[in-house]
């Protein structure tokens, strides 16, 4: 029977939270799984939370706290004595581990590692701290099966058994030679049918893919996905083995940097959750918001100088609103589909054949809404004929303009190593109002003579 989370549930864990009701509490919990009990955290109120984490065996609150929104957790940990959290970490994989010390402060990270009993399991964590969290080093986890070249299979299956005591899930087992430089990897049906007295040598698959440590994120993730790989081993300078890489890792990454730009592509310019306080939220706003009324000041400005055509042809002003919210759809429309491409690695031609396949696209587009805006200004606006071609010759250029800035600003952000998420939002809609506006006066101001 599938395990179900109510209101009757949560206020019955608040009660016997409450009444101090520790047995009780651990008989309803007992064979919780740790995803439900991450949930059940998130609807206590933080005393009633840090209660149910000190009390639950490590086992299965450390699993639990890496399914919780960060800033949760944080507050969470900062509850916990540097004993209590280096007891958490210690039932986590290295790569966990390290995500969680690395949102402490530096004096604290230095006593849960000194509270940790495990040495190695200490050692790991401190070794994975020294890359870039976005980085194939920063990404992996120091738990793997790995065997020698030289050893018999006999003696192969007796060391894989004592190192799978440690690794959570086996998807690969890997093969070194004496310097622990990465060879190939194994195949356990092959280990299985090949005769006792063999060596492994002589049955592990020399074709291996794998990563650097200083390979970046979103390149590992390309791959994996490429190659549907469930893990990648990791090496380091020397090509020695070091760590791996999992597909619920690289996906948590993906998921992660997704929301980045997701925010980014919204105008928020860093990262911040719902319950961020107010000079966090605000810090993170305001900048595009700005952005945006300094271009709203500057198309403003751009109808001001237009006064003496809008005098005579009042109506051109009723499209203003729909010649800014077409540039800005269209523009954000291709810098999506961009970035989209970038970020896949499946964008293909150069920029050149990219810039006329939007062209062409902006060209079509502009055609079918330029016309029905025609009959619609015509008929239902009572505009003059010559009003209405400009209007539809506006829109067609100004679609064919937003869609070529769209394209092209993110590649040159690309190729300049900026992080091109940042040209689909405000930044494309704001230049492409003012753009949008400039243009449709010009055009106007040329065909009706002024």
């Amino acid at each position: 029977m599938q395990f179900k989370i109510s209101e009757e549930l949560i206020e019955k864990i608040k009660f016997l939270i409450e009444e101090r009701n520790d047995e009780e509490l651990l008989l309803h919990l007992e064979d919780v799984h740790h995803a439900d009990i991450a949930e059940i955290l998130t609807e206590l109120n933080l005393e009633e939370a840090t209660y149910l984490v000190k009390l639950l065996n490590s086992e299965q609150t450390s699993v639990a706290l890496m399914e919780l929104e960060e800033g949760l957790r944080e507050r969470i940990l900062e509850n916990l004595s540097p004993r209590e959290i280096a007891n958490e970490l210690t039932q986590m994989d290295t790569d966990d581990a390290a995500d969680i010390i690395s949102e402490l402060s530096p004096e604290l990270q230095q006593n849960v590692i000194a509270e940790i009993d495990d040495e190695e399991h200490a050692d790991h964590i401190v070794e994975l701290l020294r890359y870039d969290e976005d980085s194939a080093g920063g990404l992996m986890a120091k738990e793997l099966v790995k065997v020698n070249e030289n050893w018999s299979v006999t003696g192969c299956m007796t060391e894989m058994r004592k190192q799978a005591e440690n690794v959570t899930r086996v998807h690969s087992i890997y093969v070194v030679d004496d310097k622990n430089k990465l060879k190939g990897r194994l195949s356990l049906k092959d280990l299985l049918t090949a005769p006792s007295h063999a060596n492994i040598s002589d049955v592990y698959i020399p074709q291996v893919d794998y990563v650097t440590v200083h390979t970046e994120g979103e390149e590992v993730a390309r791959i994996m996905q490429k190659y549907d790989l469930e893990a990648i081993p990791v090496v380091d300078e020397m090509g020695r083995l070091v760590g791996r890489i999992t597909i619920d890792d690289i996906l948590d990454f993906v998921r992660e940097e997704a929301e980045k730009d997701y925010q980014m592509a919204a105008g928020i310019s860093e990262d911040v959750e719902a319950d961020d306080n107010l000079f966090k939220q605000t810090r993170a706003r305001l900048p595009w918001l700005l952005i945006g009324m300094f271009g709203g000041l500057g198309a403003a400005s751009i109808i001001s100088g237009f006064q003496t055509i809008l005098t005579d042809y009042k109506e051109l002003l009723i499209f203003v609103p729909l010649i800014q919210a077409t540039a800005g759809n269209v523009g954000v429309q291709s810098s999506a589909i961009v970035v989209q491409g970038l970020a896949n690695d499946t964008l293909k031609g150069n920029m050149l054949s990219r810039l006329f396949k939007e062209f062409g696209l902006g060209l079509i587009n502009g055609l079918a809404i330029a016309l029905i805006v025609f009959v619609i200004s015509f008929y239902f606006f009572h505009t003059s004929i010559t009003e209405s071609l400009s209007i539809g010759i506006a829109l067609i250029s100004v679609i064919v303009i937003a869609a070529l800035i769209g394209t092209f600003i993110p590649i040159l952000l690309d190729k300049n190593n900026i992080d091109p998420a940042v040209a689909t939002g405000p930044f494309i809609t704001t230049s492409n109002d003012v753009f949008g506006i400039l243009t449709y006066f010009l055009i106007a101001k040329a065909i009706l003579g002024f």
